[in-house]
């Protein structure tokens, strides 16, 4: 079973949607015994890092999702996810869960494409992903596929954990992790067919550890 945290953050039925469809077992649960039980966690998410952290903070959350990434369970964080699992966001200047070193940064006004054109904040729609190093999530996924974004900030982690970038006014991070332990700025579960190979992906590498 592959549990779906809810901590009153936007986007937690899309990704079951999206798990559903692929015949992956899943559930929205914040029950921590559930968590503790299930084979890995997605950790989705819409809205602002301060809500969310305090949300976590309130249920417990945080803790049971440090302590399970530390037991090796599988993590793949998603959008806001993505975000919090750094160690702090400059969003509402929030600490993070400090799953992965790094912070989230906002995305600078007055930045302009490869074309002069300035860029719209937040960052909406389809782009490519260029991913750097080979990881078990992004198995029989093209180079350069384009997924869907949705984010006025990104994250910026250490080097050692860029594991693909994307290009938008600025290269930045759009994949990071290390294997078991994953987070994407994009939403997979809305990137059609190369979307639902990653969760497939997430889910046959929770089944071998």
């Amino acid at each position: 079973m592959i549990v779906i945290i809810d901590y009153f953050a936007g986007n937690l039925t899309s990704v079951k949607r999206g798990l559903d469809y692929l015949k992956i077992p899943c559930e929205i649960t914040s029950d921590k015994t559930r968590i503790k039980k299930s084979m890995g966690i997605i950790f989705p998410g819409v809205g602002a890092a301060g809500s969310a952290m305090r949300n976590l903070r309130e249920q417990g959350l945080d803790d049971v999702l440090k302590e399970e990434v530390e037991r090796g369970k599988p993590l793949l964080g998603i959008c806001l996810g993505c975000q919090i699992v750094l160690d702090y966001s400059e969003e509402n200047n929030t600490p993070c869960l400090g799953l992965i070193p790094g912070r989230c940064v906002r995305f600078s006004e007055g930045l302009e494409d490869e074309w002069g054109k300035r860029i719209n904040i937040p960052h909406m729609g389809w782009n490519q992903v260029n991913i750097i190093k080979k990881n078990p999530l992004f198995q029989g996924v093209p180079q350069d596929s384009n997924f869907y974004f949705v984010h006025s900030y990104y994250p910026s982690p250490e080097d050692a954990f860029v594991l693909g970038k994307t290009r938008y006014g600025i290269e930045f991070c759009s994949v990071m992790g290390r294997d078991g332990l994953w987070a994407l700025q994009f939403h997979p579960e809305k990137s059609g067919r190369i979307g639902l190979t990653i969760l497939k992906n997430f889910y046959n590498y929770c089944k071998e550890v």
